[in-house]
């Protein structure tokens, strides 16, 4: 699928995620936490954590492990790689990643 073939989600506006930070959006009525890494990067994964099935992952720490930038679960504490949605520690417990763009200054999610 092509950028211009996917499902956009308007999430908010840009400048409401402080850099490093991440929120949770409901698309199509998924729970998605969606990051801003520095002042231009976004990314976004499911925001349920796998093995609670609570919906925290937007509120984990945001660091890196080598050259994968990832979130920690508040809970368990795994690691996922923003990029990709692998949970570095427990491959099984990974969780989908999915297309983030910015129009117009507004965050758009569109689902794997």
């Amino acid at each position: 699928m092509t950028s211009e073939t996917l499902s956009w989600t308007a999430v908010c506006a840009a400048s409401e995620i402080l850099p490093n930070t991440g929120v949770c959006a409901l698309v199509e009525g998924r729970h998605v936490a969606v990051f801003r890494i520095g002042d231009s990067a976004f990314h976004a994964i499911d925001n349920i954590d796998p093995k609670s099935g609570a919906s925290v992952l937007s509120r984990g720490l945001i660091g890196s492990l080598g050259e994968r930038v990832v979130v920690a679960s508040p809970l368990y504490k795994n690691h996922f790689d923003l990029a990709t949605g692998e949970c570095l520690e427990e491959p099984q417990h990974s969780v989908r990643a999915h297309a983030v763009r910015i129009d117009n200054n507004i965050v758009q999610v569109a689902l794997a």
